[in-house]
């Protein structure tokens, strides 16, 4: 990972996340939906729910859409029933990619990604073909002048599975999804202010896409992004300048 600074692209996603912040109540809402529909709509006994709810706080939802949502879910009130699927894809360079999707249409949802993929030079693969490239897991990064010390203290107590150290001096731990909230609810108390906080699945390895290679992958990922049906969008490209 020569040149490319892990914290420089963490900077770089949180403003293109910023960015696009009209879709994240969309996206949000449905994945409210969905857990609620899946696990019950108490938060105290789904984890997936209280993970989507405290997302929706963070980002100011109100109280009362997340509320329709989880009746929604529960039945309580009508809504759409979405289903979850994932399609695994190619990029430059041979770049991986996972594309989570909660939708009303699998044949519309499947369709928009293989164009989105080919129009832009990437391509649709078979499930499993990049999925082992990646662990699901919580990450929680943090700004290079944050207190180390303090900090892999508190990772350890909290339970984290490891701790990252850039060679930017950025810092990412690692939790296993279970605990992630608890992690990062721990930091919260603490005073340990991160910097970007997610359940997400993490490349194992990374592969370098620089220069015009590296402006294809994001064309790739923006217009993966941009389509109605997509919750999230996973890859092992670290693009320069990112």
């Amino acid at each position: 990972m020569a040149g490319h600074s892990k914290w420089a692209n963490i900077q770089h996603r949180k403003g293109r996340q910023d960015a696009k912040r009209g879709k994240i109540f969309t996206k949000l809402i449905k994945e409210i939906t969905v857990a609620a529909r899946m696990g019950g709509g108490d938060i105290n006994f789904n984890p997936r729910l209280r993970a989507a709810v405290t997302a929706g706080k963070e980002e100011n939802m109100p109280a009362e859409n997340i509320t329709r949502a989880i009746k929604r879910g529960t039945g309580e009130l009508e809504g759409v029933n979405y289903e979850e699927i994932r399609y695994e894809g190619y990029g430059v360079n041979g770049a991986a990619i996972i594309i989570d999707c909660l939708t009303d249409n699998k044949q519309r949802a499947v369709a928009d990604v293989r164009h989105a993929l080919s129009k832009n030079g990437g391509n649709l693969g078979t499930d499993g073909s990049v999925a082992f490239l990646f662990k699901h897991c919580g990450s929680l990064f943090f700004a290079p002048d944050i207190d180390e010390e303090k900090l892999m203290e508190n990772a350890i107590e909290l339970g984290a599975e490891d701790i990252i150290n850039n060679e930017d001096g950025s810092i990412e731990v690692i939790t296993s999804p279970a605990d992630y909230l608890t992690v990062k609810e721990g930091f919260d108390k603490v005073g340990l202010k991160y910097e970007l906080a997610e359940l997400t699945m993490k490349a194992e390895n990374e592969i370098n896409c620089d220069g015009e290679a590296g402006e294809k992958m994001q064309k790739i990922l923006d217009a993966l992004d941009d389509l109605d049906d997509v919750q999230e969008v996973y890859t092992n490209a670290l693009i320069e300048g990112a």
